[in-house]
């Protein structure tokens, strides 16, 4: 995993890769609850609000996490 992450960052001192995986783990899991709460939606509006507000929940959660990591 973690020459993964070199190679993914040019093997020096370029931290692009690093920075956009940090990026996919903190909005993709919500951007997929959304569509799945948006594909759910008129079919069961009940469950479609809970993946909504697991989504929403998921980026509060990511941001200060993986934000302080980061910064």
């Amino acid at each position: 995993m973690i020459s993964l992450l070199i190679e993914a960052t040019g093997g020096g001192g370029n931290y692009d890769g690093i920075v956009l995986f940090f990026a996919a783990i903190m909005f993709g899991p919500a951007i997929l609850l959304a569509i799945i709460g948006l594909a759910l939606l008129k079919k069961n509006k009940k469950a479609a609000k809970v993946l909504f507000i697991l989504a929403a929940v998921y980026v509060i959660v990511s941001l200060g996490i993986c934000g302080s990591m980061m910064a």
